[in-house]
Order: structure tokens, then sequence, then C-alpha cells
């Protein structure tokens, strides 16, 4: 058992505990609350406004740091990092900053490196799929029509879609980017209906994916990809401009 402030808690909660508070932090940082540059307050007040151990809260700025969102130093304190040192295709960093409504540059260049990544790949697994590639990728679609991307079984399926497309390229440091990519597949997913139901049926374009790459027609399947990449970030309420 932890005593935290008068309060006993145990271990297993300080443990769930200290993620609240990076996620709290985190939304904090991505969305503009906290400035590069800023510091945090320090370890103890930090702790005792937030009613928490010292343990938790340093536990949860190692979470952040990790994530490069922050830097601690001795005799200068946590200090909030430029957003250029942040890992920003860390799932929980995407989700974070799509928390609140991103800013219009950050949309857009995600969106934008999804067509770089994602376009090249579908060429690449046009002329590199396996049938076992193909199989699991028209899995993920019926999956995905069934759910539809307003479940979580549909999102996963889509996600699964976009994995086995760059798992098709063989090439294992495109392969690497996986998580990244679902990741930030699932958050756009998830901000487009936030408010609305999605304006349209996605399935087709991920068909049309698919058909390229099963046909070993390099240029379409890139073509095709370019497209439901477009149309995707079309589908997305675009947020007020700001830079940060």
């Amino acid at each position: 058992m932890q005593a935290t402030f008068g309060r006993v808690r145990p271990a297993s909660k300080v443990l769930r505990l200290h993620g609240t508070i990076a996620r709290d932090l985190g939304i904090a940082i991505t969305s503009g609350h906290y400035q590069p540059g800023d510091l945090l307050v320090g370890e103890v007040a930090s702790s005792v406004k937030l009613e928490v151990s010292r343990t938790a809260y340093r536990e949860a700025v190692r979470i952040l740091a990790a994530k490069g969102l922050v830097e601690s130093k001795p005799k200068v304190g946590t200090k909030i990092s430029p957003r250029s040192k942040w890992n920003l295709l860390d799932p929980d960093v995407l989700a974070w900053s799509f928390e609140g409504k991103p800013d219009l540059e950050l949309l857009e260049s995600l969106f934008e490196l999804r067509d770089i990544v994602e376009s090249g790949a579908a060429a690449m697994a046009a002329k590199r799929r396996t049938p076992a590639h193909l199989d699991a990728m028209r899995d993920a679609l019926e999956r995905m029509a069934h759910h539809t991307l307003a479940t979580e079984a549909g999102r996963q399926s889509d996600q699964d879609f976009h994995r086995w497309l760059l798992e098709a390229t063989g090439n294992p440091y495109i392969i690497s980017l996986a998580t990244g990519v679902q990741a930030a597949v699932n958050t756009t997913t998830v901000f487009k209906q936030r408010d609305r139901p999605l304006p349209r049926d996605p399935v087709p374009d991920h068909m049309a994916v698919f058909e390229a790459v099963a046909d070993g027609n390099p240029a379409r399947a890139a073509r095709e990809m370019s497209t439901l990449i477009r149309l995707a970030l079309e589908d997305t309420p675009v947020p007020q401009h700001t830079k940060r």
C-alpha cells in the first residue's frame, strides 16, 4: 500500500493514476495550454495540487518525457519541449492532439505523411503481395464493411487493412511504420465522427486500393491510395488554422 497525502491507494490504483495524470498533462501540452519552453510546476507543488503522490506524478512526467513532450533537468525543472521533438506518431500523442481540435497545419501534415508513405507502400505491395497478404486484406475489408467505422470492431478492421498493406511491401522499415499509420487512421476516424456520422461509406475507396494491389498494378494502387487519403481528408471537419 502507498500513502498519498492522507489517502491510501492500492499499488495497482497508483499505476493507473500516473497514466491518467500523463493523459491530462499531455492534452494540456498538445492543445497549446502549455507552450514550448514553459516550465511545469514543481513535483511537490503539482502532486499536492492534484492530490496524488509524488511517485505517481513523477511517473507521469517520465511517460511524457519518453514521448518527447517534456524534458527534465536538475536545477531547471520540467520544461515543455518544442513540437519538433514530440513523437507525433505515438498513439497516445496522436490521441491527445485530437482530443480537442488540432490546428489545420497539423491535420494537413498528418494526411500528407500518410499519402507519402501509404501511396508508395501500395505501389510496392502490388509488386510483392502474396496470396496470404491478399487474404488478410480481403478479410479486413469484409469485417470493415460488416461492422462499419461507427464501431470499434469496424475501426480495428480498417487499421488491420492498412497494416496488412504495409506488411505486403516486405520492407521491414516500412512495416515498422505500421503502428504509427494505424494510430493515425484510428485517431482521425474517431475525430471525424465526434460530432456527426461519416458523410459517406469509405469501403469502396479501400476496395479500389485492394483490387489494384491484387491485380499487380503499382501505378493504379498508388493512385487509388492517394485518392482514398485525399477523400478522407475532405471528410474531416476543418479546425481553426492556428499555429504554434
